[in-house]
């Protein structure tokens, strides 16, 4: 454990990110993997709108820094590419 005041804040500001950031990557693995079951059940209708959700997770995930602009692009376009080839 750390004897310095600073370190020791750091150490309580370093787990409450981790839990946020924990929490919204959770969200976002949620949200793909409804377009995945979608996808695997052929319901066009409820891919696309896991889809939608799906991307507005990614990128509010993206907006809080919890991923990298283009780990959080990646992440959409191969969801759309699987939702596109249903067709």
């Amino acid at each position: 454990m750390a004897n310095i005041k600073s370190a020791k804040k750091r150490i309580l500001v370093n787990q409450t990110r981790a839990a946020r950031n924990k929490a919204i990557k959770s969200g976002v693995k949620t949200a793909s993997k409804k377009v995945i079951a979608a996808i695997e059940a052929n319901d066009k209708d409820a891919a696309v709108k896991a889809l939608t959700a799906a991307t507005a997770a990614i990128s509010k995930a993206q907006t809080k820094g919890v991923y990298h602009k283009n780990t959080a692009s990646r992440k959409v376009s191969r969801l759309a590419l699987a939702v596109n080839k249903m067709a």
